[in-house]
């Protein structure tokens, strides 16, 4: 019986924690970044606009960069593109 118990709270929990986690996600963002004349699309998912756009920023950063430096310049440049849906 406490074995039943115990698979039904952790079952409980693990589905709690998945619904908490996608009920966070709203808002989607597809964003073009041109940097040294190249250009990467990303997309990010977050609670908001400015941290969905800024994920996706950094991570079109992180492929067109080649360190740290060169990473701050990038995320600086404004992306030529940028497209959001709230979900």
């Amino acid at each position: 019986m406490r074995t039943i118990v115990g698979i039904s709270i952790g079952a409980l929990f693990i589905g709690a924690m998945i619904y908490a986690v996608m009920a966070e996600s709203r808002v989607e963002c597809r964003v073009c970044v041109v940097y040294r004349g190249e250009t990467v699309c990303r997309t990010s998912t977050a609670v908001d606009r400015p941290q969905a756009i800024a994920g996706a920023v950094t991570s079109a950063c992180a492929v067109l960069s080649g360190g740290v430096t060169d990473g701050i310049q990038c995320s600086s440049t404004p992306p030529r593109s940028q497209t959001c849906s709230d979900g």
